[in-house]
Order: C-alpha cells, then structure tokens, then sequence
C-alpha cells in the first residue's frame, strides 16, 4: 500500500502595514519645526547684535606695577628671611648687607620699598651682592589691575572710562568688572626686546596687538595674583 505524500508550504511572511501619522500630528511637528528654526534665527540675531556692542580679547592677564628690593651697597647678604610669599611692609628691614672693609664691617638694613607680597625670590643669605642687584620682587596684591592686549582692528572700539566685564579663568563662576584706564600709545610688538623689522624684504604682515590697562572695580576677594589669565568685553561707545 503506497504511503501519502505530505506537501510542506511554507506560508508568505507577513508585512505589517504602516501606520499613517495623524493629519494634526503632522501639521503639529511641522509648527514644532518653524518655532525651532524661528528661534534659533532670533538667537543668532540677538547674539550677533549684543556682540557688535562689545569688544573682546581673551589675551589678557592679571597684572600689577612690580615693586623691586634692591642691594643698596655692595657686601655680603646677612639676615634676609625673605621667601615668596613674604608680607613686606614699607621701610621694614627685609634683611642688611655687611660691608667688607679692612678692619670695621658695618651693616646697612635693606629697606622694603613699599607694602606688598613677595612674588620672586632671588637672594640667599651668606653670598656677596653689588650694589643695585636685585634682590626680590614684589607686587601690591590689592592694587592689580587687567592688561588686555585688543586686536589693532578693534582699538578704535576702545575708550577711556569704558565699562569692562572680566572673567577670571580660575574663577569663572564669580565676573568682575571694571574700567578702562590707560591705552597705550602703541603695539606691544613695538615696545618687546625683538621688534619687528620690516627692513629685511621678508616682510609678513601681522596683525598687532594694543596693551589696555583695566582697573578692576572690587576683587571680591577672589586673591588675585599677577599672571592669571582672564577675559574681557569692553563696551563699545
């Protein structure tokens, strides 16, 4: 008796139907889309207007009159206790000189020239100093100012007296602010120890730089030293 023959058929798969978006969801989006696009538009506009009322360098530092303690005559270097950091008080004795003579060694006291913090150490008791060598410098850390170095195509956007808002790399959560003192009456390239010589026929033209002195309303204690760097926008008048 011959055995039946079971045929396999293997069933199509099935393709689900896609889901058509809702006519409101559509027009929905689509009102999503032109609000986004209309506000990034009026962003980038305002954006592009307030920065027009501004100029802004981030070449720029904390900055202070440095002042240096010198050896007021030739001898040896005795009771300097002096190291970085060093609170100095006008016409305190910083350390002496002892003076090398035949017979008697007198000692002359070396004055601090005026208060401030020691940021540069370069004496060390026992070793011989001419007169006038610099022994150490200092800045008064309640006196520093920002010197921002603006672009020579911007300065003509820089005044005397304008409003300057400062951002202090190490403390951008706390702005200051301040004002324009002092605009140099030159580039820095001018006034470094290699100006640029144009007379060589390899000239390459630079875009210079122009150092701005700012003096900066309130510190808020933040303790700022020189050589911090910072941002500023200095409004345009």
């Amino acid at each position: 008796m011959a055995e039946a023959s079971t045929a396999v058929v293997e069933a199509e798969p099935v393709i689900p139907r896609k889901r058509r978006i809702k006519r409101s969801t559509r027009i929905a989006l689509i009102i999503i889309g032109v609000i986004a696009v209309l506000a990034i538009g009026i962003l980038t506009v305002v954006t592009f207007l307030e920065n027009r009322k501004w100029v802004t360098t981030d070449n720029a530092q904390i900055d202070g009159d440095s002042l240096s303690v010198n050896a007021p005559t030739t001898g040896i270097l005795i009771d300097w206790q002096v190291t970085e950091g060093t609170t100095m008080v006008k016409g305190q004795s910083m350390g002496r000189i002892e003076v090398q003579g035949a017979f008697a060694r007198p000692q002359m006291p070396i004055p601090a020239p005026a208060n401030g913090t020691v940021a540069v150490n370069n004496g060390r008791d026992g070793v011989f100093v001419a007169t006038g060598t610099q022994l150490a410098v200092a800045y008064d850390l309640s006196a520093v100012y920002v010197t921002a170095r603006v672009e020579e195509t911007s300065i003509a956007g820089v005044t005397l007296g304008a409003h300057v808002e400062i951002t202090v790399d190490a403390y951008t959560d706390t702005p200051l602010t301040g004002t324009v003192k002092e605009i140099q009456g030159g580039t820095a390239g001018q006034f470094s120890l290699f100006p640029q010589n144009n007379s060589t026929g390899n000239f390459q033209k630079v875009t210079q730089v122009v150092p701005v002195k700012i003096a900066i309303a309130d510190q808020k204690g933040l303790g700022l030293v020189p050589g911090m760097n910072v941002e500023v926008r200095i409004r345009r008048p």
